[in-house]
C-alpha cells in the first residue's frame, strides 16, 4: 500500500510539472533546442571551450544527449535522470569556481535569444543559479575556511 502510495505521489509530481511547463512553453524541443545552442556557445567560449572541450573531446554527443536527459528529468521531474553531477565535474582540468558565472550569463544570454517567454527564462534561469551554486560549493567550497579558531585578527 505505501509503495501505491508513493508512486502516485511521484506520478502527481510529474502531472504538475508537465503542466507548469506546458503553461510555460516549455516542452522536450524547447530542452534540446536550448541544450544544442546553449553548448555550441559553450565551445566557443575562449573560457569555457577549452575546459568542456579536454573534457568531453569525443564524447559530445554522450554528454549532449545526457544533458538533454538531464534538464527534461529536471523540468518534468521525472526521475529519469540518473546521472551523479558532482563526481562528473571532480577533477575536471582548469575548472574553478570562477567559471560558473560565465557559464550562467552564457546560459542567460541563451534564454535572451530563444526562451519562448520571461516566465521560461525566469525559469530555467532560476534552475540553472540553483545548480551552479550547489556544485560551487559541492566542489570547492572548504568548511575549514569558516571555521573561527581558524581565523586571524
Amino acid at each position: 500500500m505505501e509503495l501505491q502510495g508513493k508512486a502516485a505521489h511521484s506520478a502527481a509530481i510529474r502531472e504538475r510539472a508537465e503542466a507548469e511547463m506546458k503553461a510555460i512553453g516549455i516542452d522536450e524541443a524547447f530542452i534540446g533546442t536550448l541544450v544544442d545552442t546553449f553548448y555550441a556557445r559553450v565551445l566557443a567560449h575562449p573560457e569555457l571551450g577549452p575546459v568542456f572541450d579536454a573534457r568531453l573531446s569525443g564524447r559530445w554527443p554522450e554528454h549532449m544527449e545526457k544533458m538533454k536527459s538531464f534538464w527534461s528529468a529536471v523540468a518534468f521531474r521525472s526521475g529519469a535522470y540518473g546521472g551523479k553531477p558532482v563526481q562528473a565535474h571532480l577533477g575536471v582540468a582548469n575548472m574553478s569556481p570562477e567559471l560558473f558565472p560565465k557559464w550562467l550569463a552564457l546560459f542567460a544570454v541563451t534564454l535572451d535569444d530563444i526562451a519562448p517567454n520571461p516566465e521560461a527564462k525566469a525559469w530555467f534561469t532560476s534552475t540553472a543559479e540553483r545548480i551552479a551554486r550547489s556544485l560551487t560549493l559541492s566542489l570547492f567550497y572548504n568548511p575549514a575556511l569558516d571555521d573561527p579558531a581558524l581565523k586571524r585578527s
